[in-house]
């Protein structure tokens, strides 16, 4: 005799248990989240708002040497990520990754200023239109040290010119960023 099928309208309440697959899917995400973590900074690490205990052992993991105890470690940090809600950890993640993009992009247009005022006198004219606040005659001097360094020979070359006119350049891009509001910097220093 057949088993009578259970009514459908008993179980609409009751949520699909999910697959093993999805599951273990989930922890191996929580696990590489765990170890994106480990890459940062422990000061990064220590920001990033999260459970003491998680905390704790994200740096351990960072401190763990052996093949076997990182394996295990990163196991215990996804078991401890499956209790905390993952999406604040990967915004922050994703925030960090951004301030670093932006600042990679702050410092390719520095350089690109530099090599500009250092090929013509044009570019100079158009940076003290653009950045009214700028003390002309100290950038001239440092771009015709620039100059003069890019003239010397490739053993007698110090750099120093290039370098100062970069961060003259870079300073005042910076400058003009935070009065325009656009700075959201966490307060690094990225100088040479």
């Amino acid at each position: 005799m057949p088993r009578p099928s259970p009514d459908p309208e008993e179980f609409d309440d009751v949520p699909p248990k999910p697959s093993k697959t999805r599951l273990k899917k989930e922890s191996h995400d929580l696990q590489d989240l765990g170890l994106e973590l480990e890459k940062l900074p422990p000061v990064r690490i220590r920001a990033i708002p999260m459970p003491e205990n998680l905390c704790d052992a994200i740096l351990e993991l960072k401190r763990t040497k052996t093949h076997e105890g990182r394996r295990r470690q990163l196991q215990y940090v996804g078991k401890l990520m499956r209790g905390v809600d993952p999406e604040p950890l990967r915004e922050a993640l994703a925030a960090l990754h951004l301030g670093s993009a932006k600042a990679t992009l702050d410092l390719h247009r520095a350089e690109r200023w530099r090599a500009e005022l250092i090929a013509s006198d044009d570019v100079l004219t158009r940076w003290v239109d653009e950045h009214p606040g700028t003390d002309v005659q100290q950038l001239r001097n440092l771009v015709r040290a620039a100059r003069k360094d890019a003239a010397a020979a490739p053993e007698q070359r110090s750099a120093k010119g290039f370098r100062e006119l970069f961060q003259f350049v870079r300073a005042a891009l910076d400058a003009k960023a935070r009065a325009e509001g656009g700075s959201d910097d966490d307060g690094e220093d990225g100088d040479d």
